[in-house]
């Protein structure tokens, strides 16, 4: 009898790639670098809460150095609003003499439509004049005892638009006219309300720059002494290897916690401020019939006073850090 051998019969076995097998892994540098930051961004933040007291006197200081030239800007900004209302009260009103006849009064105002920067010239009647100051007034029936009407003509003479250099010369020639009683140019007041804002704006400039220059040095000589406090823990990294970066790092968000804090703190001191002042202002806005509204910061600009504060406290703190690291040890 033939017995047959079992035959081995082996199963082939897949070859795969030892880049199949291996489960892909993210980069540890970057994953090193992100845990640094986090690291850095949390424990400077449990620096802070630590010392609540030093935190919130540094706070508070940076807060009163940025909410000044904030509330400086935002009166500007609101003042612009009645320099914008005043800018097209070009005309120049002519009160003529009272004893002047109405034929001589139409005579003057076609001679005026006549010249070649005048753009327009509107004509009351001493009629007109009275209707709209016992409308306007509100003394209307003391009005009523007067016996004749003391008003004179006026002509309110509009200076052409493209020739604004003109009209200081055509105000002087009105007011030698042998039927002229007084001339007043509205453009003066403009022109003395854009020259006061023009200085204040430059006062607000110079305000926030040197407030902006004590914030910085506010956050840098608070980074300082922690620094200082750190000395040893700061030696200790660098023996055993630690880059300037690193050892910078915990600083900088420091930093930027107490700019970042401060511009939160501004912001409701400067709400504070417009609530208090709400009331006073709306009542000067209404005396100058409404012609500038009072308005606070918009979500924008308070984002802008956010960003703006959080990069002066990395600034000061970075301007510390690097200054210390240099000197090659803490002072």
């Amino acid at each position: 009898m033939n017995r047959r051998k079992p035959q081995n019969r082996l199963k082939p076995v897949a070859t795969t790639s030892a880049a199949a097998v291996t489960p892909t892994r993210a980069n540890p540098g970057l994953r090193s670098w992100r845990e640094q930051h986090l690291f850095s961004f949390f424990s400077s933040l449990g620096r802070l809460a630590a010392r609540p007291w030093a935190t919130a006197l540094t706070l508070a200081v940076l807060s009163v150095a940025l909410a000044l030239p904030l509330l400086f800007w935002l009166l500007l900004d609101n003042t612009r609003g009645l320099n914008s209302g005043v800018e097209d009260a070009r005309a120049i009103s002519v009160f003529l003499k009272p004893d002047l006849k109405a034929d001589a009064v139409q005579a003057l105002a076609q001679r005026l439509r006549a010249r070649a920067d005048v753009a327009a010239v509107e004509l009351k009647s001493p009629e007109q004049g009275l209707e709209e100051f016992r409308s306007q007034s509100g003394f209307a029936d003391a009005l009523k005892v007067l016996h004749y009407n003391p008003l004179p003509a006026v002509l309110i003479v509009s200076p052409r638009a493209d020739t604004p250099d003109t009209a200081p010369a055509l105000v002087a020639e009105l007011q030698h006219e042998p039927a002229v009683d007084l001339v007043q140019y509205d453009a003066l007041w403009r022109q003395r309300l854009s020259a006061i804002l023009a200085s204040a704006q430059r006062a607000a400039a110079v305000l926030a720059g040197l407030l902006a220059l004590a914030a910085l040095l506010v956050v840098g000589n608070t980074v300082r002494l922690d620094i200082q406090g750190r000395s040893d823990e700061i030696a200790v990294m660098q023996l055993l290897g630690a880059n300037d970066g690193f050892v910078r790092r915990p600083f900088l968000y420091t930093g930027f916690w107490y700019g970042a804090f401060a511009g939160v703190l501004t912001l409701m001191l400067v709400g504070i401020v417009e609530w208090i002042l709400s009331a006073p202002l709306a009542q000067l806005a209404a005396s100058y019939d409404h012609r500038f509204g009072v308005h606070g910061l918009s979500l924008p600009g308070m984002g802008m006073v956010l960003g703006a504060s959080s990069v002066l406290g990395w600034l000061g703190a970075w301007i510390a850090a690097s200054r210390h690291i240099a000197l090659g040890q803490p002072q």
